[in-house]
């Protein structure tokens, strides 16, 4: 079972200065309403330590240290359009440690980045299709030299100034 939150400082201060009047550790517990063992373990710890903060250095150290981090942030805004098992495979390879999708997708929003679903495209309809077949059809007997002054690019992720699509029809 895991520990619940430490105690506050203020608590804790109490717990020795009633501790160095000689008050029983029971007494302690039972004024302050916490478990003999947490009054024991405060106690403790002051004896030897001489001081009544906690320890730090406890608990799970992360698998990503704060370069990872930055490094992974840097390679998601690059690579926006990327899927999280896209980004776990690039960052297995490039940080050389095993890596799970979960541990990636919190440290993704630990570098205070969202995750969203892409749309999907809607399914092009009759009309759609035929304008497209009448279009060809009207290039069919172009040369290669009129194929060469064409500009291709894909509609969708392509933008003439920032925020403003190409063909905004």
């Amino acid at each position: 079972m895991g520990r619940g939150s430490p105690i506050p400082p203020m608590l804790r201060r109490k717990i020795v200065e009633q501790y160095q009047k000689g008050v029983s550790q029971r007494k302690i517990a039972k004024s302050l309403k916490l478990s003999s063992s947490t009054v024991h373990n405060i106690i403790q710890r002051f004896r030897e330590s001489g001081t009544i903060s906690v320890r730090k250095g406890q608990g799970r150290k992360t698998i990503l240290d704060a370069r990872d981090l930055r490094a992974l942030r840097r390679h998601c805004i690059t690579y926006r359009n990327a899927t999280v098992m896209e980004i776990t495979t690039w960052a297995q390879e490039y940080f050389q440690k095993t890596l799970s999708v979960n541990t990636i997708h919190r440290a993704i929003r630990r570098c205070r980045l969202k995750l969203y679903r892409s749309k999907k495209k809607p399914y092009l309809n009759m009309i759609q299709k035929r304008k497209r077949f009448l279009w060809a059809k009207a290039h069919l007997k172009w040369t290669a030299a009129k194929w060469k002054i064409v500009l291709w690019s894909d509609e969708s992720s392509s933008f003439w100034k920032t925020g403003t699509p190409c063909h905004p029809d």
